[in-house]
């Protein structure tokens, strides 16, 4: 397959780590731009737990499959649509967060409620269409509910989070839904003590600025990754 290598090996990584921690769980799907091209990997329909090269998918710009093995996912417009809608946009994920998809289906709206939830300061959309994403025009309007965000949520269905990198979308998918967790767990003693707008998008500035959390989440992808090799436990 013509691609980045070490960008491969990024994605690998990401979605062992994603999956072992519940993010997949069967449905959800991984992403990222191949630099300099007006193609992205995505991971190839129905992925388990381990990957290979192969199964990421070459996809380019008209949502054709150009390389690597098995189907697309079926809500594959998800990224084609961000991607063409934000050049900013370097990787996403969309999964089907236990945590985070309940404050869809609830009379409270998520926000930040923990320090490092405050990278999400700038407000989490909420798109109200529950449907699959199975055409360019829902990968579109959802690509317009998301707008300048970094996160999208889809209401009875799931979230697409989104970085300028698969490291800082990885991290960011952990970050988002630890925030959901903890205001899960809030909401359930009462009312959430939400932090106010100003606290959060200072916090969330300074956090932004050094990414900090970024690199954090990050190493624990690179040690669980370490520590699965030494192991035994191989993508196969």
């Amino acid at each position: 397959m013509a691609s980045d290598d070490a960008l491969l090996a990024n994605l690998i990584k990401a979605w062992r780590f994603l999956y072992r921690r519940g993010f997949i769980e069967g449905f959800g799907h991984l992403s990222a731009r191949l630099p300099g091209t007006d193609r992205f990997l995505l991971t190839r329909h129905s992925l388990g737990a381990t990957a290979r090269a192969d199964d990421f998918l070459v996809m380019d710009m008209d949502g054709r499959r150009l390389d690597g093995r098995g189907d697309a996912p079926g809500e594959f417009p998800i990224h084609l649509e961000i991607y063409r809608a934000r050049p900013d946009v370097g990787s996403i994920v969309h999964y089907h967060g236990m945590h985070s998809t309940a404050f869809t289906t609830s009379a409270q709206t998520l926000r930040p409620i923990h320090l490092l939830g405050t990278i999400f300061h700038d407000g989490i959309p909420l798109h109200p269409d529950p449907r699959l994403v199975s055409d360019r025009a829902r990968g579109a309007a959802l690509a317009r509910a998301l707008g300048t965000h970094r996160a999208v949520l889809m209401r009875a269905h799931g979230a697409a989070v989104t970085g300028a990198d698969v490291e800082e979308t990885t991290a960011g998918a952990f970050l988002f839904e630890e925030n959901a967790h903890r205001a899960w767990l809030s909401a359930g003693l009462g009312a959430p003590a939400w932090l106010d707008a100003e606290t959060a998008a200072g916090a969330g500035a300074e956090l932004l600025a050094n990414r900090g959390p970024f690199r954090r989440v990050w190493a624990m992808v690179e040690c669980e990754h370490e520590s699965a090799d030494a192991s035994g436990e191989k993508a196969r």
